[in-house]
């Protein structure tokens, strides 16, 4: 048997050993060692880099100036058709998409081509003193100094212009959410209001055939769209406001409000096919249960109860256009809708 000390906690030294051992296993590397980059050694590639950047920040400028011509050039074009307004929303992406990156991807490459890339370490503490601003405001000096923007004007003059122009599309896309203008206001009403009008006669969608109310029986449901919409300059535009589901159910099991009582012909109905959550299009039609479903978030509307959401996201019942019929037997609309058609961020009344 050996034999074996025993020390105390305070006179132990296995504690200092294992520090000891642990500095000596993981010793501090230190900083790597500075690499010069070539722009460090060679004058002509320093001034390459800076063309280049100067060059990024001129791609922002003109992704800006983009923004402006495909806002205001194409934007004026009067009515704009789909495809019309699918190249406008493209050319406002790209100029603000061009406008942002040639910022971001010119002042990235100015830090790792042109900005000092030497690691410092400094300790950090509170400034408290006025010779600790001093020192501070120094070292502002320096950043500014070692950023070469002073003694760069091609880079200083491109990012000025490019940071000056870049927030300026922003502000006329939150100018246009404005409803004072009276640009605003064309636009609102042009979204607000449908074809459907006094003694405009409803037609099968897409045959564009007249309906008479002795053609509609109970339990049947028809597509419906306002006569004439194909020859208007944007029928699709139009079609998107005003498609309607025309059906008949027995007057009895109708909850008519106050207000509506000659809305209807013989328990003959219309409402907007045009979902009041996000504008999907209602084909979707129960006859025994009188429920419209939308296929695309499942909101019910009950048709006895002036198509009430009952469930779903929807916010509110579908519009009705009120109808009545012509000398001929033919269904016609009163009027338009009485309230906006479509998703339910619109505003009521």
């Amino acid at each position: 048997m050996g034999d074996h000390s025993h020390g105390s906690p305070e006179n132990s030294g296995t504690v200092a050993k294992a520090d000891d051992v642990a500095q000596d296993r993981f010793p501090d590397p230190g900083l790597p060692p500075h690499r010069p980059r070539l722009a460090d050694r060679d004058p002509r590639a320093a001034k390459r880099h800076e063309r280049q950047v100067a060059l990024l920040f001129t791609i922002s400028i003109i992704g800006t100036l983009f923004f402006f011509v495909a806002y205001f050039v194409l934007g004026r074009l009067g009515e704009m058709s789909f495809a019309e307004l699918r190249v406008q929303n493209a050319a406002l992406g790209l100029g603000t998409a061009f406008a942002m990156l040639g910022i971001g991807v010119g002042i990235v490459h100015w830090a790792k081509t042109l900005m000092p890339d030497h690691e410092l370490m400094e300790m950090r503490h509170e400034i408290r003193s006025e010779e600790d601003r001093q020192d501070a405001v120094e070292i502002v000096d320096t950043v500014l100094e070692e950023s070469g923007i002073k003694r760069r004007p091609l880079i200083r003059n491109t990012l000025i212009g490019a940071i000056a122009l870049a927030p300026i599309p922003a502000i006329f896309m939150f100018r246009d959410l404005d409803r004072t203008g009276n640009t605003a206001h064309q636009m609102i009403d042009s979204l607000r209001h449908t074809m459907w009008d006094t003694g405009i006669r409803l037609t099968r969608d897409p045959s564009g055939t007249p309906i008479k109310a002795s053609d509609v029986q109970i339990g049947s449901a028809f597509h419906v769209v306002p006569e004439g919409i194909n020859e208007t300059e944007n029928p699709l535009n139009e079609k998107a406001k005003a498609v309607v589901l025309l059906m008949r159910m027995d007057p009895a099991e109708m909850q008519i409000s106050e207000g509506r009582e000659d809305w209807n012909v013989d328990g003959i109905v219309a409402y907007s096919k045009i979902c009041t959550h996000v504008g999907c299009p209602i084909a979707l039609y129960e006859q025994h249960t009188h429920h419209l479903l939308c296929p695309c978030h499942q909101s019910t509307f009950d048709l006895t109860q002036e198509c009430k959401v009952i469930f779903g996201p929807a916010g509110h019942a579908l519009p009705q256009l009120p109808i009545t019929v012509d000398s001929e037997g033919y269904l016609v609309a009163q009027s338009d809708f009485h309230e906006p058609v479509g998703p339910s961020y619109w505003e009521r009344g």
